[in-house]
């Protein structure tokens, strides 16, 4: 090799020679071998999946807006019911009464009933059919009863409840035999007033006191619901017996049985207290009830001379004075009934500021 072939040989060896490969970087080679294991669409090193702030933020007030309400739910059920509701009363049917409530229903949107909607714009809208809305507490021993004797007797009290004021005949006008059947036949006074009651009513003696009836000729029901809420109590009476109290608000729906379409709505709260007397102390059937008391508060349910049938009116049946006398909510069960009998003492009728 001559001098000058190894001078340049030493400064290529330095320098580099031009055109010669170079030897890849770390990350070149990182790249190169991910390209050759996923030869897919590559990544850019360093990359990230950015953040979404604000899909985050709507999470956090989603969160938010869930908290409040669970918190209002706790507080105010009944509100939050009233969001959802169309304001006629529809909704979630009302829990059994337990015990006697602290006002009246809340006011409803004053929407007419049909007759596919009978019950449309009234409280009933939310109440039980039948027996099941009237709550019957749980049985324990009392007075000359055990606690299997009690829960017989409140459960035929409910039978009586619903042989008077509930049996489709009865409502038609029929005479209450299943009722009357489970009365004490040994009451004396009660059987007067049950015969005269039947033959020729009267203020005294009036079935409606006790039984639910419609002359079928002039009105019919519609549909075959009857909507109900009320409790039945009971305590130790005189001579041990079980007596029984049953407060009870019949809501009935009703149109002209010549026909026409139009519906009215006829509401009974009915007080019945009843016996059920030890055989041993007192003379009565076994298996029967002895009644106590018995009292009613009706509305639209007639007005004038006792016929012995509910007389529910009609659009322009209606009296034009219809705004006067004392004015009652039928639906409001907060009021004893004792106390509010005291009060229309006298009046012969009041208004009723719903139906």
């Amino acid at each position: 090799m001559s001098d000058e072939e190894w001078e340049r040989f030493l400064r290529e060896s330095v320098d580099g020679a031009p055109g010669a490969p170079e030897e890849p970087s770390a990350r070149a080679r990182v790249v190169a071998r991910r390209l050759r294991e996923n030869p897919g669409k590559p990544e850019t090193w360093r990359a990230y999946s950015p953040a979404r702030p604000k899909r985050r933020k709507a999470w956090y007030a989603v969160g938010l807006l869930s908290a409040v309400a669970l918190l209002v739910v706790a507080v105010d059920p009944g509100r939050v019911a009233g969001w959802f509701g169309a304001g006629d009363g529809a909704g979630e049917p009302l829990a059994a009464e337990s015990e006697r409530p602290g006002g009246p229903p809340s006011a409803e949107t004053a929407l007419r009933p049909s007759l596919e909607e009978p019950f449309r714009g009234s409280p009933a809208a939310r109440w039980a059919s039948g027996t099941v809305g009237i709550t019957v507490p749980a049985a324990k021993a009392t007075g000359w009863m055990s606690t299997a004797q009690v829960e017989q007797a409140l459960n035929r009290t409910r039978d009586f409840l619903a042989a008077s004021s509930l049996d489709p005949g009865v409502l038609r006008g029929e005479r209450p035999g299943r009722a009357i059947a489970l009365i004490n036949p040994r009451q004396q006074d009660v059987k007067d007033f049950l015969s005269t009651a039947f033959r020729a009513p009267d203020e005294e003696n009036n079935p409606l006191l006790l039984f639910s009836r419609f002359d079928d000729a002039r009105v019919r029901l519609v549909g075959d619901e009857v909507r109900t809420r009320g409790r039945i109590t009971y305590r130790e009476g005189e001579r041990g017996a079980l007596q029984v109290a049953a407060d009870v608000t019949y809501v009935y729906p009703v149109t002209p049985a010549a026909g026409g379409g139009e519906v009215a709505r006829t509401v009974v709260r009915r007080e019945v207290v009843v016996n059920w007397d030890d055989p041993a102390k007192v003379v009565t059937v076994p298996g029967t009830l002895s009644l106590v008391s018995y009292s009613v508060d009706m509305t639209n349910g007639g007005c004038g001379a006792v016929t012995g049938y509910l007389t529910p009116q009609f659009g322009a049946e209606q009296p034009v004075d219809a705004g006067a006398g004392r004015r009652v909510d039928p639906y409001d069960r907060s009021t004893p009934m004792d106390e509010r009998m005291r009060k229309s003492a006298g009046e012969e009728c009041g208004t009723a500021t719903r139906s």
